[in-house]
């Protein structure tokens, strides 16, 4: 979370640094890009940070009638790599595929009660690297000189090309937790344009939402208690768009 701050903190400073240098002595400079708005397809590439984590549901009962005392998750640092296609419907409305390269990491804590009456702590990270397809509706306001803000909203498809869920469970400290390859979610976000002389730089936050249960329970005593897992991740996103 400290890292996800500091992070949010360059992208103001930024935001600021670019503001100042849009003003001379109170007289404002010439607009930037000024036919930007006029093409109907834009290209550009994408840089984010993201923290991932998870909605997790255990069963009923859980952990009353299993040695499962807890179960905690926590979010982990990561990173996206990407491509901007953007489809200017008008100058206010436009429709983006971002086709990203998502490296995500997230960590189950359980605590297991042990017929001694002591417990056992496991650490179990589930790393995942997603191929995702968002395509997202984005709605900004209106030039303001060099500037303009927006929020954005739509769904994903994603694929993770490092599931484990074939892997074989036979040790108890190797185990895994297994998750479905395939997820899909909602999006939804907003943040500021701003128009330099040779492109066009967005900052932008948002959350994404996973939809499906993505728990495989092959019976082990780290999916069993798990009723549903849902994926969630926050989204600070640096595009440059010609």
């Amino acid at each position: 979370m400290k890292a996800f701050s500091r992070s949010l903190a360059v992208a103001l400073f930024i935001c600021l640094g670019i503001g100042a240098q849009a003003q001379n002595g109170g007289r404002v400079k010439m607009e930037n890009l000024p036919n930007f708005d006029l093409h109907r397809f834009h290209f550009g590439f994408l840089l984010s940070y993201n923290t991932s984590d998870f909605f997790v549901k255990l069963k009923s009962g859980v952990p009353f009638t299993d040695s499962l005392l807890v179960l905690d998750h926590q979010r982990q640092p990561g990173f996206n790599l990407g491509i901007v296609a953007s489809l200017n419907m008008n100058k206010n409305w436009s429709l983006r595929f971002l086709p990203t390269l998502s490296f995500q990491e997230r960590i189950l804590q359980y605590e297991f009660r042990r017929s001694d009456g002591r417990s056992v702590f496991f650490q179990k990270p589930i790393e995942s690297t997603y191929l995702e397809f968002p395509v997202l509706l984005k709605l900004r306001s209106d030039r303001i000189n060099n500037f303009a803000v927006y929020v954005i909203g739509g769904g994903k498809f994603g694929i993770d090309m490092a599931s484990q869920k074939d892997v074989n469970n036979a040790l108890d400290d190797d185990i895994v937790v297994k998750l479905a390859k395939y997820d899909y979610g909602a999006e939804i976000g907003g943040g500021v344009d701003m128009f330099l002389p040779y492109f066009k730089f967005g900052i932008e936050l948002k959350g994404s939402f996973g939809i499906p249960n993505l728990i495989i329970d092959d019976a082990t005593r780290f999916s069993n208690p798990i009723e549903s897992i849902r994926s969630k991740a926050f989204i600070l996103t640096f595009t440059f768009e010609g």
